[in-house]
This record gives structure tokens, sequence and C-alpha cells, in this order.
């Protein structure tokens, strides 16, 4: 009967008396013990409840090494490092961009001691943390003034609270996106405390609508990225030289959102519609924004560019301090915009786009070399064939990289399975599936994941 299985249940304090729970306080905590055992418990409850007619031996070797491996597991940190065999180079999900090794080494730098985050050295008086950043960013863009905040929503939020608060901020309707985490930008305006004024159609905004929507409470005009779409066929967008134009003959702020921030051309065949920074700043907007963790490669940052009185204001926006840019972070930043200067190649520096421009041959060579080793596996089988690649995180929308992917299959499992078992190994390897087929794509899995990634299978495999 039910009845009698609970009542055979053991009583905590009477299961950590045994020799299990013995052995298990004196590895682990009391009450992290405590915890686990009565998820057990609870599990097994609900068990009866629905059916179970028979008890586990909770006091066997067997159930103990199970509530070892559960106390493991929750004592393993949650953020974990894991191998992006996905083929999406810049993936929200995964952290975005992988920083470059100057970076990393920069980071380490600062935050193993203190630093002269907000000191002048010169004068010995307190200092800015935006100075280590400025003249840098100036010098690889153009622009007259910089600032650097946490995010680039944030970079929105405190440009148009300080420009356009209370006031008017004109944008295409084709314009209002989703971006990720379900944050739009009529809500990000709203934030802002500016009001909205939506101007064009989903596929067509002239100048001249722009124009017919100014008036006295007009402050912004304001360009965004499309994060991760793009409209084609019968479309037409309003050239950003036209908006600068019509922003200085009524005195208004030209502010462009460009979400990816490209700092370097793509070399790849790839067709990419990205602008780039430069060509924004040369083309005379007033405020740009961009993400520092996409196709600029570097760490979670908003940056802000513009004239040099308009960054001044921005710098005097109380809310500035709550968004303001960490010690690491900022690290991070200065070392990977450093990597833009000559005689440094980007394109051979940064993680990002060195997986963007890795020719197709290149990724095909690492294919066959990796199935080669996981064809050693038994029960494992796989091909090498063509296939696309993605930018990711709202960069390149729509843009398809030509790789080499394996095609992988195991005997008894299916793609399915096999994904979810790669998820549980250390490190997790995160994958693609496609057509019954586990897909791993090399293009994004780093030269020294390969091994940890063979090692996957093969525990798998057994």
């Amino acid at each position: 009967m039910p009845e009698n299985l609970f009542e055979q249940l053991p009583a905590i304090d009477k299961w950590l008396a045994s020799e299990t729970g013995i052995s298990l306080t004196a590895e682990f905590a009391r009450t992290e013990v405590v915890d686990v055992m009565r998820e057990h418990l609870n599990e097994v409850r609900e068990g009866i409840s629905n059916g179970l007619t028979e008890l586990p031996d909770f006091n066997s070797p067997e159930y103990a090494a199970l509530i070892r491996s559960d106390l493991l597991r929750k004592k393993s940190p949650s953020l974990r490092r894991i191998i992006n065999a996905t083929g999406v180079i810049i993936h929200t999900n995964l952290g975005r961009a992988p920083l470059a090794d100057e970076a990393i080494e920069a980071m380490v730098r600062i935050a193993r001691g203190y630093s002269n985050l907000e000191l002048d050295l010169v004068s010995g008086q307190r200092g800015s943390r935006y100075q280590h950043v400025e003249s840098l960013l100036c010098r690889i863009t153009g622009a007259e003034s910089a600032l650097v905040v946490n995010n680039c929503a944030a970079s929105v939020v405190l440009a148009l609270s300080t420009f356009a608060s209370g006031h008017e901020v004109v944008i295409s309707r084709g314009e209002l996106v989703e971006i990720g985490g379900s944050f739009r930008i009529p809500e990000i305006i709203s934030k802002s405390t500016a009001n909205m004024v939506e101007v064009g159609t989903t596929n067509k905004t002239r100048i001249e609508d722009y124009a017919a929507a100014l008036s006295s409470e007009t402050r912004v005009l304001l360009s965004v990225h499309p994060s991760n779409y793009k409209i084609i066929g019968f479309s037409e967008k309003t050239d950003s030289r036209e908006l600068a134009t019509l922003a200085q003959q009524n005195e208004l702020i030209f502010m462009q959102d460009l979400g990816s921030g490209a700092l370097a051309d793509i070399k790849t065949g790839v067709s990419v519609t990205e602008q780039l920074v430069q060509k924004s700043v040369a083309d005379g907007a007033d405020i740009l924004t961009f993400s520092g963790d996409k196709l600029l490669g570097g760490p979670q940052s908003g940056i802000i560019l513009g004239r040099t009185e308009l960054i001044d204001a921005i710098k005097q926006n109380p809310l500035l301090r709550a968004f303001r840019i960490d010690k690491l972070s900022l690290a991070a930043l200065v070392a990977t915009l450093r990597l833009y200067l000559p005689p440094n190649d980007p394109a051979k520096k940064v993680p990002v786009l060195r997986m963007i421009n890795e020719e197709e041959k290149s990724v095909d060579r690492r294919a066959r070399n990796l199935l080669r080793q996981l064809r050693k596996i038994p029960g494992l089988t796989g091909t090498v064939v063509t296939d696309v690649s993605y930018g990711g995180g709202g960069a390149l929308p729509m843009s398809e990289i030509p790789t080499s992917i394996l095609r992988i299959e195991m005997a008894g499992m299916s793609a399915g399975g096999l994904a979810r078992r790669l998820r549980e190994t250390d490190p997790p390897v995160i994958v693609r599936v496609k057509k019954d087929f586990l897909i791993v794509d090399p293009r994004t899995v780093l030269p020294e994941d390969v091994n940890d990634l063979v090692r996957a299978f093969r525990q798998i495999a057994g």
C-alpha cells in the first residue's frame, strides 16, 4: 500500500547518521547534504503518489553515488565555459564575442590589484574612467568625442534622455525593431521619457516623411539598425547623409544607432550590408551608438560617439552613473580597440573577425581533420558537406558565410538525444540539429577546444 511506503521513508536525521550520511557530510556541508536528501525524498513521495510500488535502497552505495553526483552538480558554477559548434559566430545566448588574448590579459592585470581607473597620475587628482578609451575611439573612427557605457541599449536611453526628454523623437516605422530579450525600440524611447513620432511605412520611408513630421517639439531624428532582419524587395530607406542635412537645417540632432558597430571591413565574399562606423561619422551623424561585443569583438559595452558639446552634455546626465562601464570591461575594450591600430590586423587578431574572414577551404580542412579523429570512436559515423555559418547577434542579418560542416550520427541515438548528451559534458558542447543529423560547424570551434570536443563524443560513446 502507498501508505506503508510513505511510512518507510527514512527520516533526515537517521539518514544523516547512516554510513551514507556520514560519508557525504565528511565531503560536503551538512546543509548541502540535507537539501539534496530532501529533494530526493520529495521526488520519491511524488513517485509513490503516481503509483511507485517499491522504494530505492537509500543506504546502498549506488544511491549514495547518485546523491553525491547531485551535490557535485549543485556546487559547480552555473556560468560555464562551453564549446560553440553551432556556426553562429556572435551567439547572444553563448555570450556573444569571445575576447582576444590581449583583452583577457588586460582584464587579468587590472583585476589582480588596484588601478588608476579614476586617478590622473600627472596631477594626482581625481580623473575620469572615460579618458582611457576616448582618444582611442576618436582616432579609429574620426569622431570628435566619445563615451562608453555598459551596453548599447543604455547608450540609446542615455542619449535620448539627454536630448529629447519631454520632447519628440522622429523615427521610421520600418525601424521600430525588437532586439534581444523582447526589448523594443518604442519601449526604450518611452523609458528615456521622450515622445516617439512614427513616420513612413514599414517598407518605405523617405526624407520627405521626416521633414513633414517636424514640429516645435522635435529634438532628435533617430535611425536604428534593423537588428535581426532585413527589408528587401519593394523598399526604400532614407540615406544617413540626408538625415544629417535635415537635422542641421532645422537645428536638430541626428542620432544613429548602428547596433553591431563594425570598425573594419569584412574580407570574405559574403554579402555584407553593415555600415562602417567611420562612414557614419563622415556622413555627419551628430550622435552614434553601437555595441562593443558584436562585430567590434570586445566586451559588453555601449559606445557613444559624437560632437564634443553633445558628449559633454551626456556626461552631465545623472543616469550616466547608473550605466557606467566597469573597470574590467573597460580594460578589455581598450585592449581590443588597440588591435585596430597599425601594425595590427584586426581580421587576424579579433576572434569574431577571424572566424568571419576564415576562408571556406581552411574551414573544410579543419572539418576533415576533426572527422578523422571522430571516426575512431565506435558507433560514430559522419561526413563533411558544404553549408553556411551565420554572423548572429543582430550582426550581418541574412548574410550566409560559406562553410564546411560535419554531419554526425551515433548508433542507437537520435540527433536530438546526442545533442542533449553533448550539453551534459564538461565543458558542454552546443551543436545544431538539422534533418535528423547532428551538425558541427568547425568555424566557431576554437583551436584550443578541439581536444575537449573529441573527448566529449568519446565519453558519450562509452
